[in-house]
């Protein structure tokens, strides 16, 4: 999860297409592979200082932006 982490921490227009591409790919493995419930998932890793809330929201922010380019 870290590269993917990694990769919604840079904004999605700063990346050339490729690099788009690759990022869904990875993302798609992700999610096919994800067990849990991504909620629980989430407060796991803020609450164990894995990840920030500010690095949620900056996180669901990028998400936000890239849901509305795969429309």
């Amino acid at each position: 999860m870290n590269s993917l982490f990694n990769d919604l921490q840079s904004t999605p227009s700063a990346q050339p297409l490729g690099q788009i591409g690759n990022f869904l790919t990875q993302f798609n493995q992700f999610r096919s592979n994800f067990v849990g419930n991504p909620e629980q998932q989430v407060k796991q890793l803020i609450s164990s200082g894995k990840m920030s809330q500010q690095q949620f929201e900056q996180i669901a922010q990028t998400a936000n932006q890239l849901r509305q380019l795969i429309k």
